[in-house]
């Protein structure tokens, strides 16, 4: 493939999931270009033929910025990849203006708002029957509203990074109605309330754990999909993966067709649930619009979405998997060590089992074969990386 006349990506947020399909691409020899607001992970890859600083991703300006880099090199018709949340809302906003530069495959802002909006999401999905979390939503401190929440609960942003941003947090626990009154007054001084919302905390029973399912879908319909497990989180609750799993179920794939035509979805997605042990119901958490930060994972299992959405907004024949490896394993070794330590000294994870799953097979999130650099910027910059996060 001659780089000089082949279209390329700009992958947005260079972090674990931007280096992942920086690296899923430049092995198919698919040029890439990386844009962040600061220095990353992706920068430092063999397979990032150049780096660019950009403006805030949740801005008008970071379009702006999308424009003019296209008007003023030649990356006319390249597809825009983007990792990160308030990306992808940018991207929707401004996707018509955008779409007369670049191959776009994030859906436009109807569709995006149905999803980032949390509150909507959990209406569309209750309209056809898909199960959610019991869900409060106050819109002030002395709703009524209070009097029929059953405890324990989880308050969490209709939009989740914004919140994040906020509050440092990506949700806050409530055990009874002091502690939640206490968290809301906090919340109150961040943003207003009726932006966050509160819902029942699926109890653990130590075996259910978050269940993604991943897809590229047209039009609303599944061309090829891919499910993993988070075994290992952090916080060790509710948090961010470090040690997953591919695995497959029925009852959530069945979900996830009704939502994806309901939405009528297009691109790439990740659609979180978690199975509660009151009624075995698996029940929906969460959609991510992007790719997400064990995307990795997916591709050793032989589902390559970088580069399936890359054939298709190029109008490249695609085969699409109807079948993936499960049972395989990915893992963060920095987040997960400590982590790991943390989830067995909360008694989440006995350690007989947490030294058994160091002696698994592993893909590893920062060293990838002949692509060492940018696991040694992550470990030297880890703390700066967690502080600005």
């Amino acid at each position: 493939m001659n780089r000089a006349k082949t279209k390329g990506v700009i992958v947005i947020e260079g972090h674990i999931q931007g280096l992942s399909n920086t690296q899923s691409l430049g092995i198919n020899s698919i040029p890439v270009w990386v844009v962040d607001t600061k220095p990353c992970m992706a920068k430092h890859s063999k397979y990032c033929n150049n780096f660019v600083l950009c403006p805030d991703f949740n801005s008008d300006s970071f379009a702006q910025f999308l424009v003019k880099l296209a008007q003023e090199n030649e990356v006319k018709d390249w597809l825009l990849m983007p990792s990160n949340d308030h990306a992808v809302s940018t991207i929707s906003k401004h996707r018509e203006v955008l779409l007369k530069h670049y191959k776009v495959l994030t859906p436009d802002f109807a569709v995006i708002e149905n999803i980032y909006d949390k509150l909507k999401l959990i209406e569309l999905a209750k309209g056809i029957n898909i199960p959610t979390p019991e869900t409060y939503h106050l819109n002030t401190i002395n709703s009524d509203a209070l009097k029929s929440i059953k405890y324990p609960v989880i308050t969490k942003g209709r939009n989740g990074l914004t919140f994040y941003k906020k509050t440092k947090k990506k949700a806050l626990i409530a055990e009874d109605k002091d502690s939640l009154m206490n968290q809301l007054h906090s919340l109150e001084q961040l943003m207003p309330i009726d932006m966050a919302f509160t819902q029942g905390i699926i109890q653990s029973n130590g075996n259910n754990k978050t269940i993604s399912f991943t897809s590229f879908c047209v039009d609303g319909q599944i061309k090829t999909f891919w499910m993993g497990v988070k075994l290992r989180e952090h916080p060790v609750k509710f948090g961010t993966a470090t040690f997953v799993k591919s695995t497959y179920v029925h009852e959530i794939r069945e979900h996830s067709i009704k939502l994806i035509k309901e939405l009528n979805y297009s691109g790439i997605c990740e659609i979180e649930y978690l199975q509660d042990p009151a009624d075995n119901q698996y029940k929906l958490i969460e959609i991510n619009p992007r790719t997400w930060l064990w995307v990795g994972l997916a591709r050793s299992c032989g589902i390559n979405y970088a580069k399936i959405a890359y054939d298709f907004v190029n109008d490249i024949p695609i085969t699409y998997p109807q079948e993936y490896s499960t049972e395989k394993y990915w893992y963060n070794p920095i987040t997960d060590y400590v982590y790991g330590l943390k989830s067995i000294m909360q008694k989440e994870i006995t350690f007989k089992s947490f030294i058994h799953s160091l002696i698994k097979k592993k893909q590893n999130a920062l060293f990838f074969k002949l692509d060492f650099k940018p696991g040694v910027f992550y470990i030297l910059n880890i703390f700066k990386f967690y502080r600005n996060r």
